[in-house]
């Protein structure tokens, strides 16, 4: 009989319970303590997962014995003063939400991590495992080698968190760094290469602008370009917009080579479709290659038991198996490193930087 898994969570917001939900359906899991120092936050944690002993503190929590592994789903700045206390205190395979850092100060903490830490740590990236998504990732080689990458999401405003701390730069790292960290960790693992530069323009037209928190207005940003080279020569482009949720698709791509395009269009969140619009879109990928010509369209269902259990596309369930996998010693290491979620934010830094100076940024290895 396999042996359960017992999970701790630090965090359980919104992404936090979606991340229980997830677990959850893992055959062979547990969710054994919870830090969630909102009490409405823990309520609703423990409500998911009633046998979850619910603890006080990051402490408090690796004190537990049979832990295996600890999730982070704490706000952004948070994440990396939490690491290194598991790090000093009791090591523990770790699943650490997207974005890994916002300050660039922790970026040599985070490289001794690397080289230091003795068990597996793997950055939450949803969006590689969204099954239209992962569509394309696996037929991209139909295209002939990708030389040009088009990623689009016209999606809702950020939605509120406990004690608003999305709404702040300080806090997010800015919203390339923790809203788009995803789009630039899919465009290195399409293209299997690094960005040398990167120029951008952005700013904040229409969300936030009338809500002020302790007599602060947010400044998030809420629409944006972005533009990145890559050591390959090719290129990608992303395009943002967080006053779009009128859309039939929240995310859409398109990867271009010399033989083909392939394309992949992904619905937003079900529980925010409206229901006098019916059966919500169905996630679709499109090839169509040069020669002969005749794009050719494929419906990707997903789950609905997945889809009930957050707002990733079923990703989360994808993301979370893959996890227990390396847990389990099936799997030799994760599939997103921390060097993995250290160039998705260095290059939401570079986009946040180009948006703010108007001028290219360049990136070395």
């Amino acid at each position: 009989m396999t042996r359960t898994i017992n999970y701790g969570l630090i965090g359980c917001g919104m992404m936090g319970q979606e991340h229980l939900h997830n677990i959850g359906l893992l055959e062979g899991t547990s969710v054994s303590a919870i830090f969630e120092p909102n009490q409405e936050m823990a309520k609703a944690a423990k409500a998911i997962a009633p046998t979850a002993t619910m603890v006080g503190s990051v402490q408090e929590l690796l004190a537990v014995e049979e832990l295996d592994c600890v999730v982070i789903v704490s706000p952004n700045h948070l994440h990396v003063d939490q690491i290194c206390e598991i790090a000093e205190t009791r090591p523990l395979p770790l699943l650490v939400e997207k974005p890994l850092f916002t300050d660039p100060q922790d970026v040599p903490r985070l490289e001794q991590l690397q080289r230091d830490y003795p068990c597996p740590i793997w950055v939450a990236m949803e969006y590689r495992y969204m099954p239209p998504i992962a569509a394309l990732i696996d037929k991209a080689e139909a295209t002939g080698g990708v030389k040009m990458l088009s990623i689009r999401e016209h999606r809702f405003p950020f939605l509120d968190k406990v004690g608003h701390w999305n709404r702040f730069n300080r806090n997010t790292g800015g919203t390339f760094v923790e809203k788009c960290c995803h789009f630039f960790d899919l465009m290195r693992l399409i293209l299997q290469s690094d960005p040398v530069r990167i120029t951008a323009s952005g700013g904040q037209a229409v969300n936030h602008l009338d809500e002020s928190y302790d007599g602060q207005t947010p400044d998030i940003l809420d629409h944006g370009f972005v533009l990145v080279d890559f050591a390959s020569g090719a290129r990608a482009m992303l395009e943002l917009c967080m006053f779009a949720e009128g859309s039939r698709y929240q995310e859409e791509l398109s990867a271009v080579g010399p033989d083909a395009k392939i394309e992949a269009f992904v619905p937003g969140p079900g529980r925010f479709w409206p229901d006098h619009l019916g059966t919500p879109p169905l996630p679709q990928v499109i090839l169509s290659p040069r020669n002969p010509k005749g794009p050719v369209s494929m419906d990707v269902p997903v789950d609905a038991t997945l889809l009930a259990a957050g707002d990733h596309n079923g990703s989360t369930y994808y993301q979370h198996k893959g996890f227990l996998s390396v847990l389990r010693g099936e799997t030799a290491k994760p599939d997103v490193s921390l060097k993995d979620g250290l160039w998705a934010v260095r290059m939401g830094q570079a986009a946040q930087q180009a948006i703010e100076t108007g001028e290219t940024v360049y990136l070395a290895d």
